[in-house]
């Protein structure tokens, strides 16, 4: 009976390179960082966080943007020291067992491939409210095939969609926040200034207490998923490891000051009873502030921040899926990238070499039958499968965490000068982290809307894992047919 290969420690040498291309440049992934999650649950979801905290919503923000931020870091620090296309997944595998790889890589492939069916049902809802003769399954059709040959042909394209997207999206809220500061101190026309009424009226600050700043962090702490697309990305970059400390250094504080900042105005500009869960808040203070068409500029925002989110879940999707192939943990046939050259040096050669295209189609397969349920069941099959997902986020965040424990100590002793960037005040911040996670979760178990995301996302872990743990068993037990490619530290 032949054991497991040994994780070779972070000072042996490092595996072979992916195939992938590294067409990727500085500017997208910072942009990428910046845009990734600036979405839809930002410009709409918002409203629902407003309703059950009022003005509070802003220390809301600031507790879930703090974790975000902490993760994100601890992130950055394995990604800068260990690039991988499978980024947490390989990391998570290093650090714990290949338990832990195969268990986060396959629950973020499942999130992002359901998730992308909301995003593109509703872009194509907005799209059909713009043209009604175009049913919204024909929009959703359309949406799916443009960004998938978007993402089969060179990585610098999907870089470009993102650069462009994430560039509208943080334009439009430099904008919101300039028309925003300047309505609150009376400078626009017809405007007077608004002083701290809003921020004290209406029930003060805390009009419904702590216990509605909970509420309001366990509304908006998702809406900062989509930041680990980043570190993913980072492998098809000409420098992975100063790319992505770039990237994280440069997102993790400006997207705190984006969510933040927005918050403030609008609960500074208006009174926090006058927003709605479901309506953008950012609607309702341009049309106070007199901006004309406040509504159809919003609706395009939104619906840039969809299409982006969609590509960019495409994108993160099919790099997973190809790096649980990699090492053993997918069919090995995704592992099939398009020839043509690899973009060295991020060139413009025009060719699409190094896109594992199969990762990509079976990414948007499932997609689409996503996008189906989405259409034809959205109140039963769908909504189960968007519950199973609802806190793995939470989940992914906590292994990350996990995984740095382990990881700093080991890269502390055997390769100190692989940490260019170093999550802070390790390892209390990151105990922090994973505390706050934690209670984050059990919150949710006691709020009647967010329990039914926690039971099914726990369920949904709990088969993964099984499967997980019946694979090594198996392998144990059975005999060695071919020796598994290593997941070292330096690895893939």
């Amino acid at each position: 009976m032949q054991e497991a290969p040994p994780t070779p420690s972070p000072t042996s040498p490092a595996a072979p390179a992916e195939p992938l291309s590294h067409g990727l440049k500085q500017r997208h992934l910072t942009m990428l960082g910046l845009g990734g999650v600036i979405g839809a649950g930002l410009f709409v979801g918002s409203g629902a966080g407003i309703a059950v905290a009022g003005p509070a919503i802003v220390v809301s923000y600031l507790i879930a943007g703090a974790l975000a931020m902490l993760v994100m870091r601890m992130l950055g620090e394995m990604s800068a020291a260990m690039p991988a296309s499978g980024s947490f997944s390989v990391h998570a595998e290093r650090a714990l067992g290949r338990w832990a790889g195969f268990s986060v890589g396959w629950l973020y492939w499942f999130l992002l491939v359901v998730v992308l069916a909301v995003e593109a049902t509703a872009a194509a809802q907005i799209a059909h409210g713009w043209v009604p003769g175009v049913e919204p399954w024909a929009w959703v059709l359309l949406f799916m095939v443009v960004f998938t040959v978007a993402n089969l042909t060179a990585v610098k394209n999907f870089g470009e969609f993102e650069f462009w997207f994430a560039s509208l999206k943080v334009g439009a809220i430099v904008v919101f926040l300039v028309l925003g500061g300047l309505a609150v101190f009376g400078l626009l026309p017809d405007t007077d200034p608004v002083g701290m009424t809003n921020l004290t009226g209406q029930g003060g600050f805390l009009p419904n207490g702590w216990s509605g700043v909970v509420s309001g962090v366990l509304t908006v702490v998702f809406a900062f998923g989509g930041l680990e697309v980043v570190t993913i990305a980072a492998a098809e970059t000409d420098d992975p490891a100063r790319a992505v400390g770039r990237a994280v250094r440069s997102a993790v504080v400006r997207i705190l000051f984006f969510y933040v900042g927005s918050m403030l105005v609008i609960v500074t500009v208006l009174p926090w009873t006058a927003q709605q869960a479901g309506l953008s808040p950012y609607v309702k203070v341009l049309d106070a502030i007199g901006v004309p068409s406040a509504g159809q500029i919003m609706n395009i925002v939104v619906f840039v921040a969809l299409l982006s989110a969609l590509n960019a879940n495409l994108y993160g999707s099919s790099r997973m899926i190809f790096s649980l192939a990699e090492r053993g943990e997918a069919p090995r046939g995704l592992l099939k990238v398009s020839g043509g050259g690899a973009e060295k040096g991020g060139g413009s050669t025009g060719q699409a070499g190094g896109v594992p295209r199969r990762a990509v189609l079976a990414s948007v397969a499932f997609g689409f039958v996503s996008v189906l349920l989405n259409l034809l069941w959205p109140d039963t099959v769908f909504l189960y499968m968007l519950n199973s997902v609802g806190a793995v986020l939470l989940f992914v965040w906590a292994l990350i965490a996990a995984s740095q424990l382990r990881l700093r100590a080991r890269l502390e002793q055997e390769a100190p000068d692989a940490l260019a960037l170093r999550m802070w005040w390790f390892p209390y911040l990151t105990w922090v982290t994973l505390a706050g996670l934690l209670g984050v979760l059990l919150l949710m178990l006691t709020d009647d809307a967010a329990r039914p995301q926690v039971l099914w996302s726990a369920g949904a872990t709990a088969l993964v894992l099984l499967v997980a743990v019946a694979r090594e068993w198996r392998e144990r037990k059975g005999p060695q047919v071919h020796e598994r490619k290593p997941s070292a530290l330096t690895g893939r």
